[in-house]
């Protein structure tokens, strides 16, 4: 089932690219590409043939909301209950994966702003002993460029099993750096780009060590109280989804193999790094205020969106990624995967538009890449396009 609603007429625009004058930066940091000054009116009928297509690829259901300067926009298709054949909805809540990781980093840059925490210390200045080399600082991890193993390759190396095996399991911090420190590091510190749930894991701990308080008591303090998220909760380690919500459904790695009832889970083996819960319209919220400016100085946020490339068209900050489209806008915000979702939410550089968009299954390759297009949709005016030489994989979004 598909619904349309707008709240304000929007109006269209030129596409209009505004070349600035960018700084020199440092090696890793690649510079804003060019963004238009007026966007064009979103394609809903684009968007809308993204959610079919997601659909018909596997995916139970799919859901977008698009919030632009006074106008919504909110298109769903399919289920969010495979059992009781209930619509799915943009009020569902959902499981958003790793754009946790952004909430978290939003957590540190805030405590950086209080001069509680400064990004290039060594994270063992203020976890001592933690890590086995001085030289990983705070801002490496925020980056995944510390060179700290992905602990969670090995848990989901099968898909269902691996999932079977910790759904119910409750971790403590320390023991996913445990696994993490079990293997080699993948670079020196700084060096590189490799993305690792582990770094999001430090960065819990960092929160909790610095303010004597819990991750979930930071985030509503900072985040959720401030801003009216309504709709977001960290609730870890109970396994339930409150309220209103859809159901994530894991696809085995069997082909024709019955799907995965997923929701139900500890998300304990990520934490920090991706167990929060969440709305299309409170992802929305977070984006455009945090992209406005209003969860830390100016000066933080100009750290958080200093990008390393990471291929052709995302670069990567302090836990917030860019998306380069084909039209030459650049959207910002992150990408979540976790048993039974994928979620995109991202906003225009100056948070007047965002759009958050998930799928209630995981571990299809088709329907994450499909669901790629809905910001093609939501930002360019036009239908979603193949992304030649970009297609992403399960790896990309692991959360």
């Amino acid at each position: 089932m598909v619904s349309a609603r707008v709240s304000r007429g929007a109006v269209l625009g030129a596409v209009v690219l505004s070349l600035v004058a960018v700084p020199a930066r440092a090696a890793t940091a690649q510079a804003d590409a060019p963004t238009p000054a007026a966007l064009p009116a979103p394609d809903t009928t684009g968007l809308d043939a993204v959610l079919r297509s997601a659909v018909a690829q596997g995916a139970p259901g799919a859901l977008a909301r698009i919030d632009d300067n006074g106008s919504t926009y909110r298109l769903s298709r399919g289920v969010a209950d495979r059992g009781t054949r209930q619509s799915i909805s943009t009020d569902d809540r959902f499981r958003i994966g790793s754009v946790t990781k952004s909430f978290s980093a939003v957590v540190l840059l805030q405590l950086a702003d209080e001069h509680k925490l400064d990004l290039d210390a060594p994270v063992n200045r203020y976890l001592p002993g933690l890590l086995p080399d001085d030289r990983i600082t705070v801002r490496h991890v925020l980056s995944h460029r510390s060179g700290l193993y992905d602990y969670s390759n090995d848990m989901f190396a099968q898909s269902v099993s691996g999932f079977e095996a910790v759904r119910n399991k409750v971790y403590t911090y320390q023991q996913l750096v445990n696994l993490s420190l079990q293997k080699p590091r993948t670079n020196a510190p700084g060096a590189a780009y490799s993305y690792s749930n582990t770094n999001f894991v430090v960065a819990g701990m960092l929160i909790e060590k610095l303010t004597g308080h819990s991750v979930k008591t930071e985030y509503e303090n900072r985040i959720l109280k401030p801003l009216s998220l309504t709709d977001t909760f960290y609730v870890h380690p109970d396994t339930k989804i409150p309220g209103r919500y859809t159901r994530g459904y894991l696809t085995p790695d069997t082909a024709g193999a019955p799907l995965v009832d997923a929701t139900t889970q500890t998300v304990s083996w990520a934490q920090s790094a991706g167990a929060i819960i969440s709305s299309a319209r409170d992802l929305n919220t977070f984006y455009s205020a945090l992209l406005r400016g209003e969860l830390m100085s100016a000066a933080r946020l100009a750290e958080m969106e200093r990008f390393t490339r990471v291929n052709s068209t995302t670069a990567y900050g302090l836990g917030l990624r860019r998306r380069d489209l084909s039209c030459g806008v650049s959207v910002y915000g992150h990408t979540g995967a976790v048993q039974g979702y994928y979620t995109y939410a991202f906003a225009s550089k100056d948070g007047k538009r965002s759009v958050a968009a998930v799928a209630n299954t995981s571990n299809n390759s088709k329907v994450l890449n499909t669901m790629a297009g809905v910001l093609e949709t939501a930002f360019c005016g036009k239908p979603a396009q193949a992304m030649s030489g970009s297609a992403m994989t399960e790896r990309d979004l692991k959360e």
